[in-house]
């Protein structure tokens, strides 16, 4: 099996969207970032994204509003805009033993080095890692039409991140952007790469907002020379209760998550505010 390399703006629009039905934390307190992190730092693996407050006047910009950070079933929104990035969000966002994966991750490190300098590391970017699988397409959206077959819908984009309320389709949008990236790295590598290589870790100085890269096999870790999704996403599972489960990713399995409506499985997607 091989992926093809470009898709046409109208072939993506007639696939069906995906959207995270799994548990959604809204994070707008210090107390609810401290629960958050006791979460994240047990998780091996982390969809990783971020959302700004859309500009439409010349001179005029924001800094970043939200931070989404996703496991396999349960997806935090960091209300950046409202509680302080703290040092224990910054120690995970810069743990290598916690991977986290988005695209154009170096973007997202350098809006966030707007509000905090700290030392990245630990982040793998699907734009690079694609290229592996000789797929030419950068965008998110592209991206999960090529490996997935679905689309990821960009309503909210621009959409106010400030707002004092997020919307219903506010958080379904941020949720599904970070959470998709674990299941579009992991259809990755089920298939075998054209170009032999390792995941690239990308990391970045603390005074410094430009990513550079460096290999895992160069760290010289023997158990970080190869990350495997399935891998991490095992190990994060041996963590949990047998009984636990993973709907969402079930759903996906079976093509669940496939055309719904906007109220369709509602019940099924936890939100809660902490």
């Amino acid at each position: 099996m091989a992926f093809q390399a470009t898709i046409d703006n109208d072939s993506v629009a007639a696939l069906d969207t995906v959207c995270f039905r799994g548990r959604v934390v809204i994070v707008d307190s210090d107390e609810g970032v401290e629960a958050a992190c006791d979460e994240l730092q047990r998780a091996r693996v982390i969809g990783f994204d971020t959302e700004t407050r859309p500009s439409f006047r010349a001179g005029v910009s924001y800094k970043v509003a939200l931070l989404q950070l996703s496991t396999a079933d349960t997806c935090y929104l960091i209300r950046l805009n409202l509680v302080r990035l703290s040092n224990r969000l910054l120690k995970i966002l810069g743990s290598r033993q916690i991977l986290k994966v988005g695209a154009d991750v170096a973007g997202d490190i350098r809006a966030l080095h707007q509000l905090r300098h700290f030392r990245a590391d630990g982040f793998v970017d699907l734009q690079h890692e694609a290229i592996r699988w000789g797929i030419e397409e950068k965008s998110l959206r592209k991206l999960s039409a090529i490996v997935l077959g679905l689309r990821v819908s960009k309503a909210q984009r621009l959409s106010n991140w400030e707002a004092r309320q997020l919307t219903e389709q506010q958080v379904d949008y941020a949720a599904t952007d970070a959470w998709v990236c674990i299941r579009i790295l992991e259809e990755l590598q089920r298939v075998e790469p054209q170009t032999a290589g390792e995941l690239t870790i990308i990391s970045s100085q603390d005074d410094s907002s430009a990513a550079h890269k460096s290999s895992v096999e160069a760290e010289k870790r023997p158990h970080h020379r190869k990350w495997h999704l399935r891998g991490a996403k095992r190990a994060e599972d041996n963590g949990r209760s047998k009984g636990a489960t993973h709907p969402q990713t079930r759903r996906f399995i079976k093509g669940g998550v496939q055309n719904r409506g906007r109220n369709q499985d509602r019940d099924k997607q936890e939100i809660v505010k902490i």
